[in-house]
């Protein structure tokens, strides 16, 4: 005896669809097709009028389609003579999925989000039961999501990771190490189904484990997002996010195709975020379309909340006047070091690169870019469309090092220490070195000022006395006038960021 709630799953179906006018509501319509269908040895599903587009659908047996086609087209000669019957044809490769709920619109939002929408849906009211007719290709997806949302069933999200250096391999242990801690409290299964770096991934629908570091070392695919979205769609996978913890200026350009090909993202690369306002606010339109998110709060503070803060600051109409501070861990390190110790400028960047406080090539974060472009993501919260061009940035490399290799560069280090030392002693008294963003200006305009630069700062003020790697944001408001709102903590390391990472997989799984 079958289970009144049992999710049912009919595969092997197509749709028969009637387009027309004014003859919906027709008397002996349905008769007729069941007659004719029946005459036929056709076994007939379910019948769906759709009023709005002056429809009607029938439900067959896949190998009954053209047969039924053609048995209607008969039955309804006259019909498409006098043009109450405009087209008759069949939709093939559909399934059929009934179940039992009370609270159809919920299902129906969490199958949206993952890009299902039923080409027919049928409603009994009075036994709550409902029957969803979807494409062959999206039923076990579809099946799985109703099964989480009417059983209660823990709830499956696939994660699909670009970058294990040292931000995604941490990631990858956190998330490995938690999984059994999450699925237990939050109902959420979450599987890394793919990892991949720009050279090769390897892909799993089982899930990988702690082996996901020797199996692609002898993986032999090629790294190709496009690929694993192949791959994502082919096993049907629902709840699919796709997370950047790369630095590569080249892979966000696989952001959009991530976005209509069902994908969440999540991701720690900062360059999207700075490139021209057009394809910004593009994408943002191709998220909404998609009823896609994009969560990125380590851009900018790594694990702490400052994107968010701003966002609800602003949404709630509160008028952000200037934000200030230490955006790098980097360079906080860099300077809160050296402004108290007798040591080599270049030692104590050897020191943070040796950390994992700085990107791959220290430049990076010395030429003042990686605050840049934290800053303009700031600015853009706030609605603003400056553009990276209208920053000012004090650059702390010297031109003659900018355009040769990482590691000459890295051998050459020493040759900025009499340059930083003489700019140290020439601070006033109790003064200290710190290297600021700044976005200031009137914000009511479309554009406000961006100023990145090397100041020196009172040792006994705010960010005079920062230790360690730690950012600290200044946010002022109208509303607080000369006190700002200060967000300060922790802002550089592997274990921070990927745990801010993590943060965002788990708000984008439990808003799924």
């Amino acid at each position: 005896m079958k289970n009144k709630n049992e999710i049912r799953l009919f595969k092997h179906k197509s749709i028969i669809k009637f387009e027309g006018k004014d003859f919906l509501g027709e008397v002996g319509i349905d008769g007729r097709i069941f007659k004719a269908l029946t005459l036929a040895r056709i076994s007939v599903g379910v019948i769906s009028q759709q009023a709005i587009e002056n429809g009607l659908s029938v439900l067959v047996n896949d190998s009954d389609s053209e047969k039924a086609v053609n048995c209607l087209i008969n039955e309804f000669a006259s019909e498409r003579k006098n043009g109450k019957v405009s087209l008759i044809y069949s939709i093939n490769n559909v399934s059929v999925i009934g179940f039992e709920s009370k609270d159809y619109n919920k299902i129906a939002s969490e199958l949206a989000r993952n890009n299902i929408f039923p080409l027919i849906l049928n409603q009994v009211a009075a036994e709550s039961r409902v029957n969803i007719v979807v494409a062959s290709s999206q039923d076990e997806k579809a099946k799985n999501i109703i099964e989480a949302e009417v059983f209660g069933k823990p709830k499956t999200v696939h994660l699909a990771i670009f970058g294990h250096g040292n931000v995604g391999t941490v990631l990858i242990d956190q998330i490995l190490e938690s999984a059994e801690e999450i699925k237990r409290r939050k109902k959420l299964q979450l599987k890394i189904v793919a990892v991949s770096n720009s050279r090769k991934f390897i892909f799993d629908k089982n899930g990988l484990d702690d082996s996901w570091k020797k199996r692609i070392e002898v993986s032999d695919h090629i790294a190709s997002p496009e690929e694993i979205i192949a791959l994502a769609k082919d096993n049907h996978l629902e709840n699919l996010i796709a997370i950047d913890n790369t630095a590569n200026k080249a892979f966000v350009a696989n952001y959009p195709s991530f976005a209509e090909n069902g994908f969440d993202l999540v991701s720690s690369n900062k360059i999207f975020n700075t490139l021209a306002i057009e394809e910004y606010r593009s994408f943002r339109n191709l998220l909404t379309k998609n009823n896609k998110h994009y969560l990125y709060e380590t851009n900018v503070g790594a694990g702490l909340p400052l994107i968010d803060t701003i966002k609800l600051l602003h949404l709630s109409g509160e008028n952000i006047t200037r934000i200030k501070g230490v955006f790098s861990g980097t360079l906080s390190y860099v300077f809160n070091n050296f402004s108290v110790r007798n040591d080599a400028f270049s030692k104590i960047v050897l020191e943070a690169l040796e950390k994992g406080y700085t990107e791959p090539d220290p430049r990076e974060d010395l030429s003042g870019n990686d605050v840049a472009r934290k800053l303009l993501i700031l600015a853009r919260e706030l609605d603003l469309i400056n553009e990276f061009s209208d920053i000012n940035i004090q650059n702390l490399v010297p031109l003659n090092l900018l355009s040769i290799n990482k590691n000459e560069f890295i051998s050459r280090l020493s040759e900025l220490d009499e340059e930083y030392q003489k700019i140290k002693e020439n601070q006033a008294p109790d003064h200290v070195l710190r290297y600021v963003g700044d976005l200031h200006g009137d914000l009511h305009q479309e554009k406000g000022e961006l100023d990145v630069k090397l100041i020196s700062v009172p040792a006994n003020s705010a960010l005079g006395q920062l230790k360690g790697s730690d950012s600290i944001f200044e946010i002022y408001t109208e509303s607080y006038g000369e006190n700002p709102i200060v967000i300060m903590g922790a802002g550089a390391g592997a274990k921070v960021t990927a745990r801010g990472v993590f943060g965002d997989i788990l708000r984008l799984s439990e808003t799924k």
